[in-house]
């Protein structure tokens, strides 16, 4: 049968590839979506303190630990309380609202894996897409293409959004900083008077390892 055939020759690869990432994509987007990012507990106070202690001590001793004023539990250097969310939450990034959740400790590094296979999902979608696509200066032509054509150009848009997004997040993993430290770097008390601008860095390869592994 044909169906035998393209099999035979290979061609039924590809197909298959793509639709495993698709739904490979599905999975980590539900994945980060509802797992912990790293919310702070109350049980966890005092072993997170010695071990912030412990990693970064170019930071002054007297930035102390600070209770927080909405969920009253002591924050570990680099955690935030998130309003959405209502929890202050470990070496706190952003909340997404792609996820509806925020992205800290525990789920940075799935985020960064699955704004990867994203994007690779998104620029193949955009190969299909542009492959069907045969311009024609006609007004028939436009009436039979117009929904290939939009689709390509929305594909298009989110495949740019996450391409910034993945290497913006790429840069300041790269850093050891986050989106919050990065934006709000004059109003966070252990890094305004840190003597270093960025008392995390460790150098760009042991940021990546230690962030990743």
């Amino acid at each position: 049968s044909d169906l035998q055939k393209q099999e035979e020759r290979g061609e039924l690869l590809q197909p298959l590839i793509f639709i495993l990432l698709v739904l490979c994509s599905v999975l980590l987007y539900f994945t980060v979506s509802l797992m912990d990012p790293g919310f702070v507990k109350s049980e966890e106070e005092a072993d997170k303190s010695e071990e912030q202690s412990m990693v970064t001590p170019q930071v002054p001793s007297n930035i102390k630990m600070r209770r927080c004023g909405y969920c009253m539990v002591k924050q570990p250097m680099r955690a935030k309380h998130c309003q959405l969310c209502q929890h202050c939450v470990r070496r706190y990034d952003h909340h997404c609202p792609w996820i509806e959740n925020c992205v800290g400790e525990k789920n940075h590094p799935l985020f960064i894996v699955y704004l990867t296979v994203q994007l690779v999902v998104l620029l193949w979608g955009c190969h299909v897409a542009w492959s069907g696509l045969y311009f024609e200066q006609s007004w028939d032509w436009l009436q039979h293409n117009i929904f290939l054509l939009t689709s390509f150009l929305l594909i298009v848009i989110f495949t740019i959004v996450v391409l910034l997004l993945l290497i913006s997040h790429l840069y300041l993993i790269s850093c050891n900083t986050t989106t919050w430290e990065f934006m709000s770097h004059h109003r966070i008390s252990y890094l305004r008077h840190s003597e270093l601008e960025n008392p995390f860095d460790q150098g760009v390869i042991l940021n990546l390892w230690r962030f990743f592994c």
